[in-house]
């Protein structure tokens, strides 16, 4: 089975020494975390006049209830079974969270409680939100004790879903029984930060069945190196006989790991390549340097895989020489990541034969998104193939994001906004707040507890019309939940509703400050459509504040400059204070960058330094299609086409008249004005 590193008599004591490493090294598994911040608490929007009432909102409960829910959950937390218990006796079986209660109970004994009892809570809150997480941790817990007698009994539509764990256990079930699952678990298998023990469990019972082999196991690691994934680089190299030290130094320490040397086996060579790849990351020289030293220790094939790191690694940091280092590549399996990487740098060069066979050479799923639909289509635009184009940037427009609204211009034809909705029904918004997960989620909403809000909310719109949709998102709005109101209705797929999509509050206060500022308030509200969703006391992971998410440093920084003298962090929660520094730092970065709103943007996001760096590499000027394209944090890449794209929709509906985001998507210009931002 392999050739170099793992014999077929070295497995049993090779798998033994990866399960064991599994307690050392467990995986991570991915969860809905909770919120830095509450929900909004802004005045509740006015009902037009004539506009149906909502009945049947829910009653407000006795706070010592609420209180002791919030103890009760608190103890879940800590898996303080006997105070969940103690806590859950005191709340009647009318509270609205009562299926939580029943939760709270189990979650704190899942491993002893026998299936009957489980089932039961199943059985009694079928259907709900809590019963599938329920479920869900019911069966990972299954998979873990290898139980899959039970798993499969219990699994149902959860075995298919968005679970990773799940779908791997459900893999390893039919595994062990004898399935061929191998062709599966590689399509499955693409993102190792996720893997945790299921998937790696699958991976070695793969191996033991021959069904996986050496190769497997070698792009498994390539993926592990480039995702910064320690642990599965870890278990993966046990799994090929290699050195999960070593592993562990070429992803989080690569300089040790290409000090010991290029290795013997194939395992330690895709160590190494881990190791230049990673390394590459900070030093391309250094990467380089090393790389051209061991090439000839190197397969042809491995050459180019290296290549194709370090080609990544410098098409990232957007170098000159990024482009020559594809040249390289040949004969390497790329990664979705590096293929993504290959076209935009051929975007960034004008290489438009590159781009489509970059673009056709991607695995079906990630060719059909619309961005590669999009560049693919002006791809056989540059080669002639007019009918072929057409036909994709058709598909495109009918989308309302970025790569819609440039599929709608390069076809000739503008935004609009859609025509009002027919208006909502008494009956029609009363059938949907009747909705008991959409109660429960209001519930949790009022306890300022936003990731069950979420969820109760997100598994209330299942099944869905768009009528309903659209119901519901005027009772989130009529609850001051603008967030809810913008997320069920782009769930609409034929009634669109701009207003919901796009709304505009504190308009009183935010036109006068645009207005004052020469500022175009479409941008600033499609800024913060993005930035908050317009809740305002948002509140990010790294400290930003506000409707407008400003950081306190600009903050203190914007305050100073416009003559706040009596600013303190505290007032960035302040709705009009908020509005007045955002808005006056967007105009300082707008004019930073000489009226350009792809680099103002990016700026906002990711700091003016980084813009000026991003256009500093320009010598000439650059479409602003393919800046946007190529900006090299995906968090900011996103950024900037979701606002852009949220500008020239709220431009449709303020002015009423067609827009063309090519008035906001322009070429980006190498000349910036010497004026320094923080």
């Amino acid at each position: 089975m392999f050739q170099s590193s793992l014999t077929t008599g070295s497995l049993p004591a090779a798998l033994a020494i990866v399960f064991a490493s599994w307690t050392l090294y467990p995986g991570t598994v991915h969860a809905e975390s909770a919120p830095e911040a509450p929900p909004a608490a802004q005045a509740v929007p006015p009902v037009p006049a004539g506009a149906p009432t909502v009945p049947g909102a829910p009653a407000v409960d006795n706070r010592a209830d609420d209180d002791t829910f919030m103890l009760l959950r608190e103890a879940a937390r800590q898996n303080d079974a006997v105070r969940v218990n103690a806590l859950a006796s005191r709340l009647p079986p009318s509270y609205p969270l009562a299926s939580y209660v029943d939760y709270y109970r189990l979650k704190t004994r899942m491993r002893d409680a026998t299936a009957d009892e489980i089932r039961e809570v199943l059985r009694r809150h079928e259907g709900t939100a809590v019963a599938e997480q329920l479920r869900t941790e019911w069966l990972l817990d299954l998979g873990r004790r290898r139980d899959f007698a039970g798993f499969e009994r219990e699994a149902g539509q959860l075995a298919r879903g968005d679970n990773l764990q799940i779908r791997c256990y459900a893999l390893l079930a039919r595994a062990s029984r004898g399935e061929q699952v191998g062709q599966e678990a590689r399509a499955l298998l693409v993102n190792p930060a996720g893997y945790g023990e299921a998937c790696t469990a699958l991976m070695a019972q793969l191996i033991q069945t021959g069904q996986f082999n050496e190769d497997d196991l070698v792009w498994q690691l390539r993926l592990a190196g480039e995702a910064d994934a320690t642990g599965p680089a870890r278990r993966i190299a046990l799994l090929l006989g290699a050195s999960d030290t070593r592993a562990a130094q070429a992803v989080d320490v690569p300089a040790v790991a290409m000090a010991r040397g290029i290795g013997n086996t194939r395992a330690e060579r895709t160590i190494y390549l881990v190791a230049v790849g990673r390394m590459a990351r900070t030093s391309l020289k250094l990467a380089t340097v090393a790389l051209d030293k061991n090439s000839p220790k190197l397969s042809s094939e491995e050459r180019a895989i290296g290549w194709a790191s370090i080609a990544h690694a410098a098409s990232i940091a957007l170098s000159p020489e990024a482009y020559n280092y594809w040249q390289r590549t040949n004969g390497a399996r790329l990664t979705n990541e590096q293929l993504q990487w290959k076209t935009r740098i051929a975007l960034r060069r004008g290489d438009w034969k590159t781009v489509r066979a970059t673009i056709e050479s991607m695995p079906s799923n990630l060719r059909a998104e619309n961005v590669w639909v999009y560049w693919l289509a002006r791809a056989d635009r540059q080669e002639g193939r007019q009918a072929e184009a057409t036909a994709a940037l058709e598909r495109v427009a009918s989308q309302h994001h970025f790569y819609g609204q440039l599929a709608l211009d390069d076809l000739g034809r503008q935004v609009v906004a859609p025509p009002p909705i027919m208006p909502l029904s008494t009956e029609e918004l009363a059938s949907v707040n009747a909705n008991p997960s959409l109660q429960r989620a209001l519930k949790f909403y009022a306890l300022r507890l936003r990731a069950e809000g979420n969820r109760e909310w997100n598994w209330a719109l299942r099944g869905m019309s768009d009528r309903q949709l659209l119901a519901a998102g005027e009772i989130a709005r009529r609850n001051d939940l603008l967030d809810r109101t913008v997320e069920t209705s782009l769930r609409t797929r034929t009634e669109l509703d701009y207003s919901q999509r796009f709304p505009a509050p504190h308009l009183d206060v935010l036109h006068p400050t645009a207005q004052g500022l020469g500022l175009d308030k479409a941008w600033v509200y499609g800024l913060i459509r993005q930035e908050s969703r317009f809740i305002s006391d948002a509140r990010s992971g790294v400290g930003a504040s506000g409707l407008m998410q400003v950081m306190p440093a600009t903050g203190k920084w914007v305050a100073a400059k416009i003559g706040m003298d009596n600013f303190v962090h505290g007032m960035l929660n302040d709705l009009r204070t908020n509005i007045t520094l955002g808005a006056n730092y967007m105009n300082m970065v707008l004019e930073n960058f000489d009226g350009d709103e792809i680099l103002a943007t990016a700026a906002y996001n990711a700091g003016p330094s980084r813009a000026r760096a991003w256009r500093g590499l320009l010598d000439q000027p650059m479409e602003g299609a393919v800046f946007v394209e190529s900006i090299p944090f995906s968090e900011t890449r996103n950024y900037v086409r979701n606002v852009l794209a949220n500008a020239t929709n709220y431009a449709a509906v303020f002015e009423n008249k067609p827009q063309s985001i090519r008035t906001r998507v322009r070429p980006v210009q190498p000349r910036e004005r010497s004026a320094m931002l923080p």
